[in-house]
């Protein structure tokens, strides 16, 4: 029996480089630009492509805006030091180069990092601030699991393999590994192993760039505590990776935040539940303002 054939891949109506500090970043941008956009902020090891299935589920109210950051997908791949807050930086550049003069903001995993840090410097160009599996807050425990990826990370690929199977035991709730079996998770992780085998100084580079974030937060925490812009902060109830005790100490920092579980999920809540996810996200999105009616 043939295969079946494999969908269209979006096109991006605007795409192209940025070229700050002398590396080039990539982004896409799907729309015309008459409506509100909304930037959707990778993972660790995620790139722009990793969105494309889920676009249809916004691109018929807003547009939306991605982005490789340093050490991802089409962008720049050096070995030296990043900084979250350069990679942040990245992102009003960008919407200056597009005319985006405000965008909302949706931040998973390490995407969360970057979108804090960017509402911290820019929260005025923000119509909204979502997040989700992320913390804004010193814990052991996450300290911990830092360090032991970095060991792996560091020794060589056969570690990195052993190590991605202990990742993706740890990332997704229990009715998810249900739904897709294991069989249907291994070749999830091979592409991840594939994408980055040969890169692993990009995830060394960008989990080493974590330290300066934790590192400034006594003295950034009246910056984001001056946040206004109206955040959701969306987790899976099932994360493990960023427990929710630890998640939701964000509720007082950020002044004008809403605390909303997504319900049998872990912690890649937008892939495991995208039929939940994202209507959420839409109707946030849509109102501006933490009191929306939410469609779970």
């Amino acid at each position: 029996m043939a295969a079946s054939p494999q969908p269209p891949q979006p096109v991006p109506s605007r795409s192209g480089f940025i070229h700050p500090d002398g590396h080039d970043i990539w982004y896409e941008y799907f729309g015309d630009g008459n409506r509100e956009a909304v930037v959707l902020l990778n993972g660790l090891a995620m790139s722009t492509k990793a969105w494309y299935a889920f676009l249809p589920l916004l691109t018929d109210e807003f547009d939306v805006l991605l982005y490789d950051y340093l050490g991802q997908g089409a962008s720049s791949k050096p070995d030296v030091p990043y900084s979250i807050t350069r990679i942040a930086q990245y992102l009003t550049e960008i919407m200056d180069t597009l005319g985006l003069e405000k965008i909302h903001s949706m931040g998973i995993s390490y995407g969360g990092f970057i979108a804090i840090e960017h509402a911290r410097q820019f929260w005025p160009r923000l119509h909204t601030l979502t997040l989700s599996g992320i913390i804004l807050s010193r814990e052991e425990l996450f300290e911990q699991y830092e360090a032991i990826s970095l060991r792996f990370y560091r020794e060589g690929p056969e570690r990195f393999d052993l190590y991605t199977e202990y990742m993706y035991e740890k990332i997704f709730g229990e009715p998810f590994v249900r739904r897709v079996t294991r069989a249907g998770l291994e070749p999830m992780r091979q592409r991840f192993v594939e994408r980055y085998k040969n890169d692993i100084h990009c995830l060394i580079r960008l989990t080493e760039a974590q330290e300066e974030y934790f590192g400034e937060l006594d003295n950034r925490m009246h910056e984001y505590r001056a946040v206004a812009t109206p955040t959701l902060i969306m987790p899976g109830e099932q994360d493990r990776a960023i427990p929710l005790w630890a998640q939701k100490k964000m509720l007082d920092i950020f002044p004008n935040s809403r605390w909303l579980l997504i319900p049998e999920c872990g912690h890649v809540a937008y892939l495991e539940r995208p039929d939940v996810f994202f209507p959420t996200l839409k109707a946030f999105m849509r109102a501006k303002r933490t009191d929306f009616p939410a469609p779970l």
